[in-house]
Protein backbone atom coordinates (compact mmCIF):
# COMPACT_ATOMS: atom_id res chain seq x y z
CA UNK A 1 0.00 0.00 0.00
CA UNK A 2 2.31 1.84 0.88
CA UNK A 3 4.40 2.21 -2.32
CA UNK A 4 1.25 2.71 -4.36
CA UNK A 5 1.28 6.73 -3.56
CA UNK A 6 3.41 9.38 -2.07
CA UNK A 7 2.84 10.31 1.63
CA UNK A 8 4.01 13.64 2.98
CA UNK A 9 7.41 12.42 4.84
CA UNK A 10 8.65 14.86 8.19
CA UNK A 11 12.35 15.44 7.83
CA UNK A 12 14.03 18.13 9.30
CA UNK A 13 13.24 20.72 11.53
CA UNK A 14 11.83 23.27 10.04
CA UNK A 15 10.15 20.94 7.53
CA UNK A 16 8.48 19.13 10.40
CA UNK A 17 6.92 21.96 11.88
CA UNK A 18 5.56 22.58 8.08
CA UNK A 19 4.83 18.82 8.32
CA UNK A 20 2.65 19.12 10.93
CA UNK A 21 0.88 22.30 9.86
CA UNK A 22 -0.22 20.50 6.52
CA UNK A 23 -1.33 17.25 8.37
CA UNK A 24 -3.31 19.34 11.00
CA UNK A 25 -5.18 20.88 8.32
CA UNK A 26 -5.93 18.05 6.32
CA UNK A 27 -10.10 17.46 7.49
CA UNK A 28 -11.35 14.75 9.67
CA UNK A 29 -13.66 12.07 8.29
CA UNK A 30 -17.60 11.73 9.10
CA UNK A 31 -18.41 8.75 10.64
CA UNK A 32 -20.38 7.89 7.12
CA UNK A 33 -17.61 9.02 4.86
CA UNK A 34 -14.88 6.61 6.78
CA UNK A 35 -17.23 3.61 6.47
CA UNK A 36 -17.49 3.96 2.95
CA UNK A 37 -13.93 4.56 2.37
CA UNK A 38 -13.62 1.84 4.35
CA UNK A 39 -15.44 -0.53 2.21
CA UNK A 40 -13.62 0.64 -1.04
CA UNK A 41 -10.80 0.08 0.53
CA UNK A 42 -11.04 -3.35 1.46
CA UNK A 43 -12.03 -3.95 -2.64
CA UNK A 44 -9.01 -3.09 -3.07
CA UNK A 45 -9.70 0.75 -3.44
CA UNK A 46 -6.02 2.80 -3.06
CA UNK A 47 -7.14 6.13 -3.52
CA UNK A 48 -9.72 5.40 -0.77
CA UNK A 49 -6.83 4.04 1.56
CA UNK A 50 -4.77 7.13 1.03
CA UNK A 51 -7.82 9.45 2.12
CA UNK A 52 -8.11 7.08 5.32
CA UNK A 53 -4.80 7.11 5.83
CA UNK A 54 -3.91 11.29 5.37
CA UNK A 55 -6.96 12.12 7.25
CA UNK A 56 -5.51 9.76 10.58
CA UNK A 57 -1.40 11.54 9.94
CA UNK A 58 -2.62 14.35 12.63
CA UNK A 59 -3.36 11.41 15.09
CA UNK A 60 -0.02 10.05 14.47
CA UNK A 61 1.67 13.21 14.84
CA UNK A 62 -0.22 13.50 18.45
CA UNK A 63 0.94 9.71 19.90
CA UNK A 64 4.51 10.37 18.96
CA UNK A 65 4.97 13.49 20.89
CA UNK A 66 4.11 11.54 24.24
CA UNK A 67 7.55 10.08 23.28
CA UNK A 68 9.26 13.11 23.42
CA UNK A 69 11.02 11.97 26.58
CA UNK A 70 13.20 9.30 24.98
CA UNK A 71 15.72 11.59 23.17
CA UNK A 72 15.04 10.15 19.50
CA UNK A 73 14.20 12.30 16.47
CA UNK A 74 10.57 13.10 16.58
CA UNK A 75 10.36 12.83 12.79
CA UNK A 76 11.79 8.96 13.16
CA UNK A 77 9.16 8.70 15.43
CA UNK A 78 6.31 10.09 13.02
CA UNK A 79 7.46 7.94 10.21
CA UNK A 80 7.77 4.91 12.37
CA UNK A 81 3.70 5.39 13.52
CA UNK A 82 2.74 6.52 9.94
CA UNK A 83 4.10 2.57 8.83
CA UNK A 84 1.35 1.37 12.14
CA UNK A 85 -1.12 3.96 10.35
CA UNK A 86 -0.97 1.97 7.17
CA UNK A 87 -0.76 -1.28 9.02
CA UNK A 88 -4.18 -0.25 10.96
CA UNK A 89 -5.70 1.07 7.54
CA UNK A 90 -4.69 -2.61 5.79
CA UNK A 91 -6.41 -4.76 8.61
CA UNK A 92 -9.91 -2.14 9.81
CA UNK A 93 -12.63 -3.68 9.60
CA UNK A 94 -15.61 -1.28 9.55
CA UNK A 95 -18.33 -4.14 10.31
CA UNK A 96 -16.70 -4.52 13.69
CA UNK A 97 -18.55 -0.98 14.51
CA UNK A 98 -15.39 0.89 15.92
CA UNK A 99 -14.05 4.20 14.74
CA UNK A 100 -10.26 3.91 12.97
CA UNK A 101 -9.09 6.04 15.35
CA UNK A 102 -9.93 3.99 18.21
CA UNK A 103 -8.47 0.81 16.40
CA UNK A 104 -5.38 2.34 14.65
CA UNK A 105 -3.90 3.51 17.66
CA UNK A 106 -2.41 0.08 18.78
CA UNK A 107 -0.80 -0.31 15.95
CA UNK A 108 1.08 3.46 15.71
CA UNK A 109 2.01 2.84 19.69
CA UNK A 110 3.18 -0.72 18.30
CA UNK A 111 5.36 0.80 15.58
CA UNK A 112 6.58 3.54 17.41
CA UNK A 113 7.41 1.09 20.48
CA UNK A 114 9.47 -1.35 18.38
CA UNK A 115 11.78 1.61 16.97
CA UNK A 116 12.40 2.97 20.27
CA UNK A 117 13.79 -0.44 21.58
CA UNK A 118 15.43 -1.04 18.39
CA UNK A 119 17.29 2.88 18.87
CA UNK A 120 17.27 3.72 22.06
CA UNK A 121 20.87 2.60 23.72
CA UNK A 122 19.31 2.21 27.17
CA UNK A 123 16.40 0.09 26.67
CA UNK A 124 18.72 -2.55 25.49
CA UNK A 125 18.84 -4.29 29.00
CA UNK A 126 14.65 -3.91 29.00
CA UNK A 127 14.57 -7.71 27.99
CA UNK A 128 12.02 -9.31 29.75
CA UNK A 129 7.81 -8.59 29.27
CA UNK A 130 8.00 -6.99 33.16
CA UNK A 131 11.56 -4.79 32.21
CA UNK A 132 9.53 -3.48 29.21
CA UNK A 133 5.89 -2.61 30.51
CA UNK A 134 8.50 -0.60 33.24
CA UNK A 135 10.39 1.02 30.78
CA UNK A 136 7.04 2.53 29.09
CA UNK A 137 5.40 3.49 31.75
CA UNK A 138 7.64 4.42 34.25
CA UNK A 139 7.17 7.96 33.28
CA UNK A 140 3.40 8.60 33.49
CA UNK A 141 3.26 6.64 36.79
CA UNK A 142 5.23 8.87 38.42
CA UNK A 143 3.59 11.68 40.95
CA UNK A 144 5.67 14.25 40.30
CA UNK A 145 9.56 15.07 38.67
CA UNK A 146 10.73 14.63 42.31
CA UNK A 147 12.72 11.24 42.69
CA UNK A 148 11.13 8.45 43.51
CA UNK A 149 10.37 7.80 47.12
CA UNK A 150 10.81 4.22 48.55
CA UNK A 151 6.71 3.92 49.51
CA UNK A 152 6.44 5.06 45.62
CA UNK A 153 8.99 2.82 43.98
CA UNK A 154 7.55 0.10 46.16
CA UNK A 155 4.03 0.92 44.63
CA UNK A 156 4.84 1.42 40.98
CA UNK A 157 6.98 -2.45 41.33
CA UNK A 158 3.34 -3.77 42.68
CA UNK A 159 1.27 -2.78 39.71
CA UNK A 160 3.62 -3.88 37.60
CA UNK A 161 4.94 -7.30 38.59
CA UNK A 162 8.45 -6.21 38.93
CA UNK A 163 11.15 -6.06 41.59
CA UNK A 164 11.74 -3.08 43.53
CA UNK A 165 15.64 -2.81 42.58
CA UNK A 166 14.73 -3.12 38.85
CA UNK A 167 12.39 0.19 39.74
CA UNK A 168 15.03 1.78 40.65
CA UNK A 169 17.68 0.95 38.54
CA UNK A 170 15.64 1.90 35.43
CA UNK A 171 14.53 5.39 37.09
CA UNK A 172 18.42 5.94 38.01
CA UNK A 173 19.08 4.83 33.85
CA UNK A 174 15.71 6.97 32.74
CA UNK A 175 16.72 10.36 34.75
CA UNK A 176 20.25 10.02 33.67
CA UNK A 177 21.91 12.63 31.66
CA UNK A 178 25.22 12.28 29.06
CA UNK A 179 27.60 14.02 29.27
CA UNK A 180 29.86 15.13 26.22
CA UNK A 181 33.49 13.92 26.98
CA UNK A 182 35.10 15.69 24.30
CA UNK A 183 35.48 19.18 23.89
CA UNK A 184 33.22 21.27 21.41
CA UNK A 185 36.07 22.70 19.79
CA UNK A 186 40.01 22.09 19.59
CA UNK A 187 41.38 25.13 21.32
CA UNK A 188 44.27 24.37 23.74
CA UNK A 189 42.11 25.86 26.65
CA UNK A 190 39.32 24.01 25.71
CA UNK A 191 39.08 21.08 28.62
CA UNK A 192 36.37 18.40 28.94
CA UNK A 193 35.60 15.41 31.01
CA UNK A 194 38.19 13.06 28.39
CA UNK A 195 41.19 14.73 29.66
CA UNK A 196 40.72 13.52 33.01
CA UNK A 197 40.03 9.55 32.18
CA UNK A 198 43.56 7.94 32.77
CA UNK A 199 41.77 4.04 34.23
CA UNK A 200 41.11 2.35 30.90
CA UNK A 201 38.74 0.51 33.46
CA UNK A 202 36.72 3.22 34.18
CA UNK A 203 36.36 4.35 30.46
CA UNK A 204 32.25 4.45 29.59
CA UNK A 205 32.30 2.82 26.76
CA UNK A 206 34.38 0.05 28.46
CA UNK A 207 31.34 -0.05 31.73
CA UNK A 208 28.62 0.51 28.83
CA UNK A 209 30.12 -3.04 27.20
CA UNK A 210 30.62 -4.95 30.08
CA UNK A 211 26.87 -4.00 31.39
CA UNK A 212 25.79 -5.15 27.62
CA UNK A 213 28.00 -8.27 28.23
CA UNK A 214 26.18 -9.21 31.88
CA UNK A 215 22.77 -8.47 30.73
CA UNK A 216 23.51 -10.74 27.49
CA UNK A 217 24.82 -13.44 30.30
CA UNK A 218 21.63 -13.34 32.93
CA UNK A 219 18.65 -12.39 30.45
CA UNK A 220 19.99 -15.54 27.93
CA UNK A 221 20.40 -13.26 24.79
CA UNK A 222 22.73 -15.19 23.51
CA UNK A 223 20.38 -18.42 23.87
CA UNK A 224 17.74 -16.17 21.80
CA UNK A 225 20.81 -15.06 19.31
CA UNK A 226 21.65 -19.09 18.52
CA UNK A 227 18.17 -19.27 17.73
CA UNK A 228 18.43 -16.52 14.60
CA UNK A 229 19.89 -17.67 10.96
CA UNK A 230 23.52 -16.53 10.43
CA UNK A 231 22.22 -13.34 8.55
CA UNK A 232 20.04 -12.03 11.08
CA UNK A 233 22.43 -12.60 13.93
CA UNK A 234 24.92 -11.30 11.84
CA UNK A 235 22.70 -7.82 11.42
CA UNK A 236 21.78 -7.50 14.75
CA UNK A 237 25.37 -8.02 16.54
CA UNK A 238 26.64 -5.83 13.89
CA UNK A 239 24.34 -3.00 14.75
CA UNK A 240 24.20 -3.20 18.58
CA UNK A 241 26.47 -5.69 20.30
CA UNK A 242 30.05 -4.54 18.26
CA UNK A 243 33.04 -3.51 20.36
CA UNK A 244 33.04 -0.44 17.41
CA UNK A 245 30.13 1.28 18.51
CA UNK A 246 27.73 -0.71 15.75
CA UNK A 247 26.98 -0.33 12.18
CA UNK A 248 24.68 1.64 10.19
CA UNK A 249 21.97 0.25 8.15
CA UNK A 250 24.17 1.43 5.33
CA UNK A 251 26.99 -0.45 6.01
CA UNK A 252 25.63 -3.35 5.99
CA UNK A 253 23.35 -2.83 2.56
CA UNK A 254 26.99 -2.15 1.58
CA UNK A 255 28.03 -5.96 2.74
CA UNK A 256 25.30 -7.50 1.41
CA UNK A 257 24.52 -5.86 -2.18
CA UNK A 258 20.96 -4.77 -0.85
CA UNK A 259 19.19 -1.60 0.41
CA UNK A 260 19.27 -0.09 3.70
CA UNK A 261 15.18 -0.52 3.69
CA UNK A 262 16.13 -4.25 3.22
CA UNK A 263 18.71 -4.42 6.12
CA UNK A 264 15.40 -2.42 8.85
CA UNK A 265 13.54 -4.86 7.19
CA UNK A 266 15.76 -7.80 8.61
CA UNK A 267 16.47 -6.06 11.58
CA UNK A 268 13.22 -5.35 12.54
CA UNK A 269 12.09 -8.79 12.10
CA UNK A 270 14.97 -10.21 14.01
CA UNK A 271 14.14 -8.10 16.91
CA UNK A 272 11.17 -9.19 16.97
CA UNK A 273 11.82 -13.08 16.78
CA UNK A 274 14.10 -12.26 20.06
CA UNK A 275 11.72 -10.66 21.86
CA UNK A 276 9.56 -13.56 21.33
CA UNK A 277 12.32 -16.34 22.41
CA UNK A 278 12.62 -13.79 25.22
CA UNK A 279 9.15 -14.11 26.38
CA UNK A 280 9.52 -17.98 25.92
CA UNK A 281 11.81 -18.42 27.67
CA UNK A 282 10.50 -16.40 31.30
Amino acid sequence: MNKAFALPVPTGHGSLEQYIHTVNNIPMLTPDEEQNLAIRQIEGDLEAAKKLILSHLRVVVSIARGYDGYGLNQADLIQEGNIGLMKAVKRFQPSRGVRLFSFAVHWIKAEIHEFILRNWRLVRVATTKPQRKLFFNLRSMRKSMSALSDKEAQSIADDLGVKLSEVMEMEQRMTGKDVSLLAENDDDDNFAPIDWLTDSSSEPTQVLAKQAHYALQTEGLQEALAKLDDRSRHIVESRWLGDDGGLTLHDLAGEYGVSAERIRQIEAKAMQKLRGYLADAE
